[in-house]
């Protein structure tokens, strides 16, 4: 029986989107790393703000400052 290496994994990092931005690339970026289009991550986070989530908006200007840009 032969060993192997152990199978490694770069961790996925959450970055801002250059390329697919509308304001800051935080939806796009967020979009890019659940795999999803980000037209639904950008109508959620303003349903969210519409709505009266106001914690939507913290958020997102939170991760504007934290989450690297590409």
């Amino acid at each position: 029986m032969s060993e192997h290496a152990p199978h490694t994994v770069s961790p996925r990092r959450l970055r801002r989107s250059r390329e697919n931005r509308m304001v800051a690339g935080v939806c796009g970026g967020l979009a890019r790393h659940l795999g999803v289009d980000p037209k639904w991550v950008r109508l959620l986070t303003v349903l969210g703000v519409v709505l009266g989530l106001g914690s939507v908006a913290v958020l997102y200007l939170v991760a504007w400052v934290v989450i690297p840009q590409d």
